[in-house]
C-alpha cells in the first residue's frame, strides 16, 4: 500500500509518498501556487491508495481535501479533524497548538525518545517540548530566517533584499556580508542558548532535533543539535496513520 502524507505549510506544500512504511519519495510546491494540474503533474504516474495531511493553511486543505478524493476514491485522514495525534498536551488552551508541531513532537518520541527538543527551522522557527513522560510541554515561536531577512529588508533604508546562504564570514566586511553573518550566527546562537535553558527545565540529557526547511543550512552553526531530520513531520504523519483507530 502506498501512503501519501501532506505537510501543508504556509511557505510550501511538502508531499511524502511511504511505500511499505519507508520513504519512497518527497516533493514539494509553493502553498500559493498550488493547483490540481501542477500538483498531478508532480505526482506522476505513482500509485496512491490512501492520504493523510497536516496544515495551518486552512483554505488549502479544503481544496486538496477535494482534490485528493477525486485521486483516491477517499477522504484523506486531517490530523485534528479525523485524526488525533496520542500524546497529551499540557498547552494551557491545547486547541491553540499547531497540528505540525504535535505531528513533529509524536515522530520525536517514536523516533528518538524523550525528554526531548524539536527545532523546526521553517516560515517561523518553532521549539517544541516533550517531557521525560512524553507530554507536549509548549515551546517558542520565533520569526523564521526569510521572513526576519526581509524585514530587515523592508523597515530600513539602506539595507537591500537579499537571498538566504550560508555566510562567507563570520565578521561581515560588506553589507550582504555582515546580514548573513548576523542573521546565521545570530540564530545559530539563539539555538543553542535556548537548547542549553530548556535541558535545565527537562533534563541535560534531552536530545535536539532539527527539521524544517531551512534546517540543513543553520544546523552546520549549531552546537546542541544532535539529529537532523528534514523529513521529521512527513515521517510523523506515517506514524499518526499507522496508529489510528
Amino acid at each position: 500500500m502506498n501512503l501519501l502524507a501532506v505537510d501543508i505549510g504556509n511557505t510550501n506544500i511538502n508531499f511524502g509518498i511511504f511505500c511499505k512504511n519507508k520513504l519512497a519519495r518527497e516533493f514539494s510546491m509553493p502553498t500559493r501556487d498550488y493547483n490540481l494540474k501542477s500538483f498531478k503533474r508532480m505526482l506522476g504516474k505513482s500509485c496512491i491508495n490512501d492520504t493523510v495531511i497536516c496544515s495551518v493553511v486552512p483554505d488549502v486543505t479544503g481544496i486538496l481535501a477535494i482534490d485528493l478524493k477525486k485521486i483516491t476514491g477517499s477522504k484523506p485522514y486531517i490530523i485534528g479533524k479525523n485524526l488525533a495525534i496520542p500524546v497529551k498536551n499540557l498547552y494551557r488552551k491545547p486547541k491553540q497548538v499547531g497540528q505540525d508541531r504535535l505531528v513533529n513532537a509524536y515522530a520525536g518520541i517514536k523516533l528518538f525518545g524523550s525528554p526531548l527538543i524539536v527545532v523546526d527551522f521553517g516560515t517561523a522557527i518553532t521549539f517544541d517540548v516533550v517531557s521525560k513522560n512524553k507530554e507536549y510541554m509548549g515551546g517558542m515561536i520565533i520569526p523564521g530566517l526569510k521572513i526576519s531577512l526581509n524585514t530587515l529588508a523592508q523597515n530600513t533604508a539602506l539595507l537591500p533584499k537579499i537571498n538566504l546562504q550560508k555566510p562567507s564570514e563570520f565578521i561581515g566586511r560588506d553589507t550582504k556580508s555582515s546580514m548573513l553573518s548576523g542573521l546565521v550566527y545570530g540564530f545559530a546562537a539563539l539555538t543553542d542558548d535556548l537548547a542549553k535553558r530548556i535541558k535545565q527545565k527537562i533534563g541535560r540529557h534531552a536530545k535536539v532535533i532539527g527539521t524544517g526547511g531551512n534546517i540543513r543550512l543553520i544546523a552546520k552553526f549549531c552546537q546542541e543539535i544532535n539529529t537532523v531530520d528534514p523529513y521529521l513531520t512527513l515521517k510523523g504523519l506515517l506514524l499518526a496513520y499507522n496508529n489510528r483507530r
